[in-house]
């Protein structure tokens, strides 16, 4: 049941002058990227600010998403919740409107026990028949799957993977070591390769928004056995990669995506425009890797 191998782009959410869903500008962001080989659309997650999202939006989005998408990719939706009811009803509605598989975060805030965790996950797990990526990301939601609850969860057959963005590589080994048939997405472009390295399937990755094709690159370098030439690359990007996350993410690729001219809009409070002096440096990073408004149009 994988969903795809190579560089999934965790898509931003695109806002008109009325901070409302720009759609045109997310059709305009999927043909972009399937024309630029990126391999999966991961649609409402942290970087499409899926938190500020509300459920009408955050319905019609996976939908549109699909929509337009129309199988020429994979879809994976957003649709984790730190309410476990909530979560169930969107990854179900996901499931019905056509999504490829669903990508759940860890039940931020509530911070519950490992068998908390279990039984949110097997709640999910029980009312969909779509694939299912568990979303490991501690530094946003102050706790993390331990490898035994991976486990215990990986026996449901759909549950297939992780996106792991804890950043731990000793973690992720151990995952691989003991559940060998995961499906494991690096969460974090700075270690692609590292992650590829131990067995990983690709990336679900924020730079790809603004270089999906060398993104997508690094993976399909590496698993045809040019592992040389894929850490150059990895090595080449992780500059601008660390400048995108100089500021909280999104805001730091939002803001660069606009300079490129992508027309992706302003952030949704509580997130909010960068310091001017990360700005100024953003460009200069953008300017360093030869990044014109240019290289969208």
């Amino acid at each position: 049941m994988s969903i795809f191998t190579g560089s999934g782009v965790a898509l931003v959410t695109p806002f008109n002058e009325n901070n409302e869903v720009n759609y045109e500008k997310v059709r305009e962001l999927i043909e972009y990227h399937i024309s630029e080989g990126t391999d999966s659309i991961i649609i409402c997650g942290t970087t499409g600010e899926a938190s500020t999202l509300d459920d009408l939006e955050h319905r019609a989005l996976i939908k549109f998403a699909v929509e337009v998408t129309d199988k020429r990719v994979p879809v994976v939706a957003g649709t984790g919740s730190n309410d476990t009811h909530h979560g169930v009803q969107l990854s179900k509605y996901a499931e019905e409107v056509g999504a490829d598989a669903l990508l759940c975060v860890t039940p931020y805030y509530n911070k519950t026990s490992q068998e908390g965790l279990y039984r949110h996950f097997k709640a999910v797990a029980e009312a969909v028949k779509i694939p299912i990526i568990l979303y490991n990301v501690p530094s946003r939601t102050g706790m993390g799957f331990t490898v035994e609850t991976v486990k215990r969860l990986r026996e449901f057959d759909h549950i297939i993977g992780m996106k792991d963005a804890s950043g731990d590589i000793s973690y992720a080994t151990e995952l691989m070591r003991q559940i060998p048939d995961l499906d494991l997405y690096s969460g974090n472009d700075d270690i692609i390769v590292p992650m590829l390295s131990i067995g990983g399937k690709g990336v679900i990755s924020v730079v790809a928004n603004i270089m999906p094709k060398q993104t997508h690159n690094i993976v399909d370098l590496f698993n045809n056995g040019f592992t040389a030439e894929a850490l150059t690359l990895q090595l080449s990007m992780n500059k601008l990669i660390n400048t995108l996350f100089i500021d909280v993410n999104p805001v730091p690729v939002k803001t660069a995506m606009n300079i490129l001219g992508f027309g992706v809009g302003a952030l949704r409070l509580p997130l909010c425009e960068m310091k001017e002096a990360d700005n100024d440096y953003l460009n200069s990073v953008l300017n360093e890797y030869q990044l014109k408004e240019s290289s969208y149009e």
